[in-house]
């Protein structure tokens, strides 16, 4: 694949129009993007590229409620590249729509997305932006930077030969790149996270020359920065993807908009993941804009469906959003995990990746989705074939 052939949406440009609350999308100039693709594509729905290795999976119904989902993931159904390297274009991953109201399942291209939603429905995106967050420091070590701290400090893991590496100690100096140093103030998590400081006037500056993204062991190569963002990046702050918008293009939300329905931004910063443990999510900064909040609020008196892109979205949302499920605007930090116990009060549906077995995002999944549905999707996205992670399928999950 040519390198060129490997290259970002068109940004899009979510905005809050003056004087009415209203949020509206700006296409790039230009248009669409130049790829020669119409609106009409195949409804193909068969993986012929992913060897079947058995009998359809199932998910046994015996784990109780606000157990973390469990099943066997197959490695051949992670996915290992971006669509654009499979010799697809973005929207052209599948699309799994699962209904609240009725349990039902069925099976769909992305780039059907406006086909699933009405006029009035709000999509409500993080416009976070992926950092080159992980540096290599040699002889298969590298420092994950997550999360920037109040007074510079950073929240950074320390990783050797792709795993999580647990040696660091307070007062470590690391040498970095480019004759700098990180020192380990104190342990964020034990053995795992660190609060580091590293001699530079600007961390994200540092990073933008000697850092790549993130990459985890079953993405088998590196991939250029533009394959981690998303067509609504505009505030860059997250160690890794919000992969959740990843399909979306220029085009289709072109064609979201002009079926009526309404983008809405918020932004919040994602840290560094726990592929090993599963740990429930840290802190993180968010922004909830005050036009997004009356957006939010109207739909929801209107009876419009609100639908979060992203587990990201859900967080932030959900942050603001009292007991009686009135959204206010807000940014700051949230600790905030939501659970069956807690249920969600601000969105009725959620666009997201699929998630490893065990995954603490999961239980926010059922939060909004409810068991049943939840286990009936993930036993036919298994079946099925479809793929995992942030190169992967996506799931839409609404009443």
């Amino acid at each position: 694949m040519r390198a060129q052939e490997l290259t970002r949406e068109p940004q899009v440009g979510v905005a809050s129009e003056a004087g009415t609350g209203q949020c509206v999308v700006a296409t790039p100039a230009g248009g669409e993007r130049g790829s020669g693709r119409g609106l009409l594509r195949p409804t193909l729905l068969s993986r012929p590229d992913v060897p079947d290795t058995g009998p359809p999976a199932t998910i046994p119904s015996s784990a109780a409620a606000g157990e973390r989902l469990d099943f066997t993931l197959p490695p051949e159904l992670e996915a290992h590249e971006p669509a654009e390297a499979r010799g697809d274009g973005r929207d052209d991953v599948r699309l799994l729509v699962s209904r609240i109201g009725t349990g039902a399942v069925s099976h769909h291209r992305f780039a059907d997305l406006p086909d699933q939603l009405a006029p009035g429905d709000v999509l409500v995106v993080n416009v976070s932006g992926t950092l080159p967050a992980a540096v290599d420091i040699g002889d298969g070590r590298s420092v994950n930077f997550s999360t920037e701290q109040p007074g510079g400090d950073w929240v950074v893991e320390l990783r050797r030969g792709g795993e999580r590496d647990d040696t660091g100690r307070a007062g470590d100096e690391i040498t970095m790149p480019g004759g700098h140093t990180l020192t380990l103030r104190a342990p964020y998590s034990p053995g795992r996270l660190w609060v580091g400081a590293l001699d530079v006037p600007s961390v994200t500056a540092y990073l933008a020359g000697h850092g790549r993204p993130i990459r985890y062991g079953y993405v088998r190569r590196d991939w250029p920065l533009d394959a981690y963002q998303t067509v609504f990046a505009t505030e860059p702050g997250s160690a890794e993807m919000p992969s959740a918008a990843r399909p979306f293009t220029a085009e289709l939300v072109t064609r979201l908009v002009s079926r009526g329905v309404v983008v809405a931004p918020l932004t919040l910063h994602t840290g560094v993941a726990s592929p090993e443990a599963h740990e429930k999510p840290y802190p993180e900064w968010y922004s909830v804009p005050a036009s997004t909040a009356r957006v939010v609020a109207s739909a929801r008196a209107s009876g419009a469906r609100v639908v979060a892109v992203g587990t990201t979205v859900v967080r932030a949302l959900e942050t603001v959003t009292d007991t009686y499920g009135r959204v206010t605007p807000g940014s700051g930090w949230t600790d905030l995990v939501v659970t069956p116990d807690r249920g969600v009060r601000a969105v009725d549906g959620l666009l997201t990746g699929l998630h490893e077995p065990r995954a603490s995002h999961l239980l926010m999944l059922e939060a909004v989705a409810g068991r049943g549905v939840l286990r009936r999707t993930y036993s036919a996205a298994l079946a099925e074939r479809y793929l995992w992670h942030e190169f992967g399928d996506v799931n839409l999950i609404i009443p």
